[in-house]
């Protein structure tokens, strides 16, 4: 059992990485996750799953790198042009830096959380973020929050160290690990209102960052995020655009229950007793603080970097919307402060801890398990959680065959997610294909690059996934006729079905008000047939 740890007194305990290497806990913790490393490598080449849609776009992005891309920073191309170009085009090839990131993110912050409290701390820590139900599943596929949360934990590890004193070399490495987490996803800017709040609260930090060693970090992390922030300039700011496009303000605003959809969201991201445990330490860190601009609070620091992720995406969940992953920037430090929480002060809170262990682990079984094992994901009623990866090389062959018997010209999609899939599985399809622009301009990568030309000579076979729509797409063209449909089973209750429609004489008609009313007329009629 473990036993309670006294509690803190807010002094760093430098810990070398020899010592770290000597105590039980961390023996332990470091070969549970390489274990569970080497699983997940193994699992992604025993998964039967094709790629997410957008696991197909960054890999498309990733054959032509840049400095930023339509709807993301471009370290997720990198990434993926490094592990395909090491291992080959395969799909467990694109996503093979997604367990080995978030191996990484384990360890810096099993070395922060050592350095702040102790090695089994650090042990903990680093085993608690392994085993997380969120990192479960994110280990399975290529995401941008990956790259994100090991560019924050290095960070994290950077700040401690400046912390404990330490010179150059840690600041270099705090712009080199922020800048990394910037390039994966803007959502690294929660770090530094993390660190504005850490130098308000804690005096370590404040005489760290507020000198030329903070000078430096902001240099270091200034140069490659400037590369980013330069292809914006020169593309319309269409990532900045697109990121806050995702806000949808323009929508209803006031919805309290987004607001509690995302915190309920949380309970399942990071477990629900640690999500309570997080919030019980945040609390309790803010009830402790007292005006002393001399003290080292490690608590209220830690609490600083996990709080403004929450609250701030909470309370854009509460003006219009929030995907559950928009607060994973809380994780790195909440993930030290929860499991801090838990080891020190009653014993209930280590019977939490081990609960979550227990729980997590079960969890992390069973969603490995029934992602390896379509029929029995089939048979547990869990159908609907993979059926957006299933059978993209049958589609693709069916494409094929009509794409064959009609002698298409090309082949046009309503759907970037379909055309995506398309350019990843069908090398076979012989007819190039584009996309149908529903709006005047670029909505999205696809839109954006591979338009259907106005004046688009020879007849197309137009392949729809939006049926109410097809009003809409034929007025685009002088010829629009029906060609069958495509239906690809995909599970007991599931079905991936298209429309096709033979069309020629492309001459999209102006996208203005009268074009609009007529859209939004079809989707109230679609949603009222339902």
């Amino acid at each position: 059992m473990i036993a309670p740890t006294p509690p803190h007194t807010g002094q760093s305990r430098p810990v070398t990485l020899r010592a770290l290497a000597a105590d039980r806990f961390a023996e332990l913790s470091a070969a549970a996750i390489l274990a569970l490393l080497a699983i997940r490598i193994a699992s992604l080449f025993i998964n039967p799953a094709s790629l997410y849609a957008d696991e197909t776009q960054y890999w498309l992005w990733s054959r032509e790198l840049d400095w930023g891309y339509f709807s993301k920073p471009p370290m997720i191309a990198w990434l993926i042009a490094l592990s395909t170009g090491l291992f080959g085009d395969s799909d467990p090839a694109v996503r093979l830096f997604a367990p080995l990131l978030h191996a990484v993110t384990a360890g810096f912050l099993g070395l922060t959380a050592a350095r702040l409290y102790d090695a089994r701390t650090g042990a903990l820590a680093a085993l608690m973020w392994t085993i997380m139900p969120a990192v479960w599943l994110s280990s399975t596929i290529m995401s941008t929050d990956a790259a994100l949360m090991a560019g924050l934990s290095g960070a994290l590890y950077a700040v401690v160290r400046l912390r404990d004193g330490g010179r150059w070399p840690c600041a270099v490495m705090l712009g080199l690990a922020l800048a990394f987490a910037f390039l994966a996803k803007y959502a690294a800017i929660y770090f530094l209102a993390g660190a504005g709040l850490a130098v308000l609260f804690d005096a370590p930090v404040r005489r760290a960052l507020i000198s030329w060693r903070g000078v430096l970090a902001l240099a270091v992390f200034a140069v490659p995020a400037g590369g980013n922030i330069a292809w914006n300039a020169a593309n319309d700011f269409s990532t900045f655009s697109h990121t806050v496009e995702n806000a949808n303000w323009g929508a209803d605003m006031f919805n309290p229950g987004e607001a509690l959809s995302f915190v309920a969201d949380q309970l399942a991201v990071f477990g629900p007793l640690m999500f309570l445990a997080l919030i019980a330490a945040i609390i309790a860190a803010g009830r402790a603080w007292r005006p002393d601009w001399s003290a080292a609070r490690t608590e209220l620091m830690l609490a600083a970097f996990a709080a403004p992720p929450l609250l701030i995406v909470a309370f854009q969940a509460f003006l219009s919307r929030a995907h559950a992953n928009w607060g994973a920037a809380a994780y790195a430090a909440g993930t030290i402060l929860a499991v801090a929480f838990l080891l020190r002060g009653p014993s209930w809170r280590r019977w939490a801890l081990y609960a979550s262990v227990l729980l997590h682990i079960g969890v992390g079984a069973v969603l490995m398990t029934l992602g390896a094992a379509p029929r029995l994901a089939d048979a547990a009623g869990a159908e609907s959680a993979f059926h957006r990866v299933r059978e993209w090389p049958a589609t693709a062959e069916a494409m094929a065959t009509a794409a064959r018997d009609t002698g298409a010209a090309a082949l046009v999609f309503d759907n970037r997610n379909d055309f995506h899939q398309m350019q990843r599985y069908g090398g076979a399809i012989p007819a190039p294909l584009y996309m149908w622009r529903r709006h005047e301009g670029a909505y999205n990568y696809a839109d954006l690059v591979w338009p259907l030309p106005a004046g688009f000579e020879g007849e197309v076979l137009v392949v729809s996934q939006r049926p109410f729509e097809a009003p809409l797409i034929a007025g685009d063209f002088a010829r629009f006729e029906p060609a069958g449909e495509i239906v690809i089973p995909l599970g007991p209750t599931r079905i991936r079905r298209y429309q096709l429609f033979r069309a020629e004489g492309y001459a999209p008609v102006e996208r203005n008000a009268a074009f609009e009313a007529r859209a939004r007329a079809l989707v109230e009629a679609s949603r009222a047939d339902r």
